[in-house]
């Protein structure tokens, strides 16, 4: 095998995607600090027993494992960076208000997530700790569009959905943990004859309820839905109109249903959220209410946000045009060099692109739109339109 030849699911990044991701990269984190969120950057390495503990069993096996050649410990590479960020929350912030906080880096996982994605993400998040009510979840959900927005994604569709209504119904029913994860993977493919199997022990209404939500996904008109076909439980009862309230409050984009949706089940303690873009193969946003992610830490604050790909983004945003620069000629010595030299330094303190020739090399194309040239002009360097 080549010595250049990288591994599966792992690439460079040329310039031209570079100078893409980089741009979206500082819009993303320009709208999350209008929102008033910090940035934070977590280490891309930590102890295992820090960046597993409370995560779930999938987290782990997309973590990359390695020891430690100062401590013998065992070491992680970072597959996730929201446990990170709640592990800062809790002990080195501890504030006792409200903390929002916002990261962009790399994370590396041992198998890409689906067919043709990378093994390495450049994840950008948003988190919002210590708020418990709906409005930090709204808030989450219209800086994750805005963050789309800014990027220019095309039109918009934000699913939704509620850890909760599945886990009312299930409340108290005396399935193991396997049978448990059973149900859960036949409502997220909506199979309804295995959910007939499996939930033929369990009591009629929560066997009718399970059954019921198969069939409730699509817009609006699924909440209506449901308040008739589900049984009145508390808890099932205070998702569904949660969901109604955020969905309400949301300008500028197509919201859709899917109250069977799991995905995430093991992570969110509330309403989560996907947002589609056309052009993406899948949900190029996901978030929603986690508020344990910080008790093996010891602080148990409510905690909402989201995450995303730059890489998967980078995709689907519309193309932007090259910067504007100005191409300057090479000379190595006397008083016009000095002088050039000069003049090149004033244009870059100012901002520009200055981009010099190189003997031999004056008509490659680069990284720059070199719209302008320096050019001698009555003894001294001015700038020319090309």
């Amino acid at each position: 095998m080549s010595a250049w030849v990288l591994p599966d699911h792992i690439a460079d990044v040329l310039p031209s995607e570079a100078r893409h991701i980089e741009e979206l990269r500082r819009e993303l984190l320009d709208t999350a600090s209008g929102y008033g969120y910090e940035l934070v950057m977590p280490p891309l390495l930590e102890h295992l027993e820090s960046l597993l503990t409370g995560t779930g069993e999938a987290l782990g096996l997309q973590t990359f494992k390695l020891v430690d050649q100062l401590s013998g410990r065992m070491m992680g590479l970072r597959a996730d960076t929201t446990p990170q960020v709640a592990r800062i929350d809790a002990h080195l912030l501890n504030r006792q208000g409200v903390a929002r906080l916002c990261y962009c880096g790399p994370v590396l996982h041992t198998r890409p997530d689906r067919p043709h994605a990378t093994r390495e993400p450049l994840q950008f998040g948003a988190e919002i700790y210590g708020h418990a009510g709906l409005e930090a979840d709204l808030e989450a959900l219209l800086l994750a569009l805005d963050c789309l927005k800014a990027t220019q994604v095309g039109q918009l569709t934000v699913d939704m959905a509620d850890v909760r209504i599945v886990g009312a119904l299930l409340a108290g029913t005396a399935l193991d943990a396997a049978a448990l994860a059973r149900v859960h993977a036949a409502l997220a493919i909506k199979d309804a004859s295995e959910l007939k199997v499996l939930a033929r022990d369990l009591p009629a209404a929560v066997r009718e309820g399970l059954l019921a939500l198969v069939t409730l996904y699509g817009d609006a008109a699924v909440l209506v839905e449901a308040q008739k076909q589900l049984p009145a439980l508390p808890g099932l009862r205070e998702a569904l109109a949660n969901l109604k309230w955020l969905a309400g409050h949301l300008q500028g984009a197509r919201v859709s249903f899917d109250l069977a949706d799991l995905r995430g089940y093991a992570y969110y303690s509330g309403a989560r959220f996907s947002i589609y873009v056309p052009g993406a193969s899948d949900a190029l946003v996901r978030g929603g209410r986690y508020d344990e992610v910080g008790a093996v830490f010891g602080r148990n604050r409510p905690a909402v946000g989201f995450s995303l790909d730059v890489k998967e983004l980078v995709a689907v945003a519309a193309a932007r045009p090259l910067r504007a620069a100005i191409r300057a000629p090479w000379l190595d010595s006397g008083k016009d060099a000095a002088a050039l030299r000069d003049a090149i330094a004033s244009l870059r303190n100012r901002g520009e692109i200055v981009v010099c020739a190189l003997p031999g090399h004056q008509s490659e194309v680069d990284e720059f739109q070199c719209d302008r040239e320096l050019a001698p002009a009555d003894g001294r360097w001015v700038v020319k339109a090309l």
